[in-house]
């Protein structure tokens, strides 16, 4: 099927087009660039939320209460959800559709598992243009949902417009999740499984942990820390209304085009550094890069002088 008539499907929320353009994405098809000119126009409404946090604090649970909040209001909504894939098939299990499985007759709602293919950060290399799909698709909320984070996986700070991060009693103390940089990326906090003993300490800890070193000025906004039990849907309602209180605070403030800003400056950057790269990686039977190569063994040339000469040549042919 031709690109121009999978847009327009995919517009009327036709879930097999959707699905067909994430496929394109996801395997850097020949029409990929076709596919984003076309969905260019269309893209830039949609509100992206992500949701990260260590695994088995309840992401997909939360999820899915989330989805189901929002399916209340009328808002058509998209799920990304990142599993990790195995370093020895490349596989991955993708069980986030099984605990999302009473969303799936609506049609108001789309779930894309995405495998995360071995890039590091918590998503999928494709995830940027898997969004700008679902925005074009005419999804009012997009949640993003990245695989468990260890210590550096934080990456969903610079793709979503309010970045949520999940705790639960029991996971570890509020100096790990200082050392996970959690604490800098996290525009609302939640405490999942608020059920369990240590809620509420838990919940202090971080109010604490957030204070150390603040320095913000009025009207800055101080993430707020909302408990949930999101099995049985005890908590949501709440962390929607902080959602909202955000983007509104955003919009007021310009906070909100600022990061889309960056986001599609990032974007960019991923692009051609990427094409750059295959040009590279092309040149390896080429005669400068072994001539360079030879000169720096034999000492007449440093390694940066070396790929300024190459990168001046690459921008030379273009």
């Amino acid at each position: 099927m031709d690109v121009p008539t999978l847009v327009t499907q995919a517009r009327e929320g036709r879930p097999r087009a959707v699905a067909r353009l994430i496929s394109l994405v996801e395997g850097a098809s020949p029409q990929l660039r076709e596919v984003m000119a076309a969905l260019a126009p269309r893209c830039g409404n949609a509100y992206v939320v992500g949701l990260t946090g260590s695994p088995g604090v309840g992401k997909s649970t939360s999820t899915s209460a989330l989805v189901s909040a929002y399916r209340r209001t009328g808002k058509r909504v998209g799920v990304l959800a990142v599993d990790p894939s195995s370093p020895f098939s490349g596989g991955a299990l993708l069980g986030d559709r099984v605990r999302m499985g009473e969303h799936a007759s609506d049609s108001g709602v789309y779930i894309r598992s995405m495998a995360t293919r071995g890039h590091l950060g918590g998503l999928a290399w494709s995830a940027p243009q898997a969004i700008r799909v679902l925005d074009a698709a005419g999804c009012d909320v997009i949640l993003v949902e990245t695989v468990g984070v260890g210590q550096s996986e934080v990456e969903i700070a610079s793709q979503a417009d309010t970045s949520v991060v999940l705790l639960a009693p029991g996971m570890g103390d509020g100096i790990q999740a200082a050392k996970a940089g959690i604490l800098e990326i996290g525009d609302l906090y939640v405490v999942n499984k608020a059920d369990r003993d240590g809620a509420d300490a838990t919940a202090r800890e971080l109010n604490h942990m957030l204070g150390l070193g603040e320095a913000r000025a009025p009207g800055d906004w101080r993430p707020p820390i909302v408990k949930t039990v999101a099995a049985r849907g005890e908590g949501v309602d709440e962390v929607v209304e902080a959602l909202e209180k955000h983007r509104a605070w955003m919009e007021e403030h310009g906070v909100l085009d600022e990061r889309r800003a960056k986001r599609a400056a990032r974007e960019i950057e991923t692009i051609a550094v990427t094409a750059l790269r295959e040009r590279i990686g092309n040149l390896s039977g080429d005669r400068r890069l072994g001539a360079l190569a030879e000169r720096i063994v034999s000492g007449s040339l440093d390694p940066y002088t070396a790929a300024d000469e190459l990168v001046a040549g690459l921008t030379q042919e273009s």
